[in-house]
């Protein structure tokens, strides 16, 4: 392979669906992007993905082969949680711009290292995959708040509900296998990600859980089917995030956000973002106007940010993630626990 200068070339480690059907689109759009190789779980899986998508990529049997390639400028990361930390690092060592798929990492310890390794390398971009939701009204909401419509938040209920998990017959989801996932549990880290996206930081948890089938295909699951976390947040506010993989019927994920002036509610399966004052009637819809409708922009923010030399940072960045880890990892020590955890910036 030799280099071209006006080609940005990416290297994919993971290239399992979340690549081919969310990123691979909007990356095959830009002319200027070039996928060179491919290394995925396994040596056919990765001739598969260069036959059906990019010919002339070269399928690789192992990632640190792929991270070493020398015209290489950019590492795109679709794996597992389990590899994220050691890819990462790597490939940020040989010289590469990392694109990274949430969730960051498999515990606290390991996105800290991530962080730190994205500080020696300062010139060279990183980004966390940010999640879809709440994606179209997240500016809405964010004037909302910031223009104190309902006053200052002091009550937050989330409740994010399937059930992917409810067939007992099922074999155990990748997420559900700790070794793989880590202490992500559910939509857990992903929703903490929103919530201090659109209000501030999460201070401490009291988490309470329960494993209704422990046991699948033979495999012994850990990993809580549904969660419950009291929670309070910097300004002030307290907070109930409710999930669990094991309801039927359930109606979408919704978040409510309670101030002294008045309510916020947000359907994150429907988009809406509903608000409303004391002394109103009821709640009403939000028109969310064409300047502030959010979209999925995530593969152009990070070619921009290496496009600019390292003068854009995209977010999420590696600190915010390591924001939400540190929850998700606070959750993890107060169910081992049984108690109240502080969580310290």
């Amino acid at each position: 392979m030799h280099k071209n200068n006006h080609k940005l070339r990416i290297g994919i480690v993971g290239a399992g669906n979340i690549v081919r059907t969310r990123h691979l689109p909007a990356l095959k759009r830009h002319p200027d992007v070039e996928i060179v190789a491919v290394s995925n779980s396994t040596y056919e899986s990765s001739e598969n993905f260069c036959r059906e998508q990019s010919l002339s990529a070269l399928p690789m049997r192992d990632w640190a082969e792929l991270v070493a390639l020398s015209d290489i400028d950019i590492v795109w990361i679709g794996t597992t949680p389990y590899m994220h930390s050691a890819v990462t690092i790597s490939a940020l060592e040989a010289g590469k711009h990392v694109f990274c798929q949430a969730r960051m990492s498999m515990d606290l310890a390991e996105a800290e290292e991530m962080l730190a390794a994205s500080k020696r390398y300062p010139e060279l971009v990183t980004m966390l995959c940010p999640p879809p939701f709440g994606l179209r009204g997240d500016l809405m909401v964010k004037k909302i708040l910031a223009e104190n419509y309902i006053g200052g938040p002091h009550h937050v209920r989330l409740q994010s509900f399937t059930s992917n998990y409810l067939d007992p017959s099922a074999p155990a989801h990748w997420r559900q296998k700790i070794e793989i996932s880590g202490l992500n549990i559910l939509t857990l880290g992903i929703y903490v990600e929103v919530l201090h996206r659109w209000l501030c930081d999460i201070t401490g948890v009291f988490a309470r859980e329960k494993i209704i089938y422990p046991v699948r295909e033979g495999y012994e699951v850990i990993i809580p089917d549904l969660i419950t976390v009291l929670c309070s947040f910097e300004n002030g506010a307290e907070g109930v995030l409710e999930f669990s993989g094991i309801n039927a019927l359930t109606q979408g994920d919704r978040l409510e956000i309670y101030g002294s002036a008045g309510t916020m509610t947000y359907d994150f399966s429907a988009n809406v973002v509903q608000a409303g004052k004391v002394g109103d009637r009821a709640l009403h819809v939000v028109d969310v106007p064409p300047e502030l409708e959010g979209e999925w922009r995530v593969e152009e923010d990070f070619l921009a940010a290496v496009k600019s030399k390292g003068r854009v940072r995209p977010h999420p960045t590696f600190e915010d993630g390591v924001r939400y880890m540190r929850v998700v990892q606070a959750v993890a020590d107060s169910r081992a626990r049984n108690e109240w955890v502080a969580i310290k910036s």
